[in-house]
């Protein structure tokens, strides 16, 4: 398990993305941070983008966004050919998007989950390893070519 994580999100995500990341540098995680670095209002692909990037070159293992709703960096991620962002609001699905799907990326909801669930969430997100098996022929055929 490499322990180099991207966190970014937007302003509604800010408050969770400064919480999160002491939570994961206590636990020995190297976390980059792609902002905001303020709560003022920025358009999330600002922040998504690079951060996709860094993980699709190889820079970052894995990735967590959080925005309002989850619903716009999940979308901007997914735009990302080597990018599997995956939104959840619970910690089955948190678990699932690593065994099934192997994503890359945890979209989370700041405005509808409360922190400690996000927290729970990522956590699980991070320490869960893809089955392969079955799922990997489906995985292999997620990104167009």
């Amino acid at each position: 398990m490499s322990k180099k994580i991207a966190v970014g999100g937007d302003h509604a995500g800010f408050d969770y993305k400064v919480k999160l990341i002491q939570k994961l540098e206590s636990e020995g995680y190297e976390v980059t941070d792609f902002g905001p670095f303020t709560d003022d209002s920025v358009d999330y692909p600002d922040h998504v983008h690079p951060l996709c990037e860094a993980i699709e070159k190889g820079e970052q293992e894995k990735g967590i966004l959080i925005c309002g709703s989850g619903n716009g960096v999940a979308i901007t991620a997914n735009k990302h050919q080597g990018i599997r962002a995956a939104l959840c609001w619970n910690e089955e699905l948190a678990a699932l998007s690593r065994q099934h799907n192997d994503a890359n990326v945890l979209a989370l909801p700041a405005r509808f989950v409360p922190y400690h669930l996000a927290e729970d969430m990522s956590m699980i997100f991070l320490e869960t390893d893809f089955e392969g098996g079955r799922h990997m022929n489906r995985v292999e055929k997620i990104a167009c070519k």
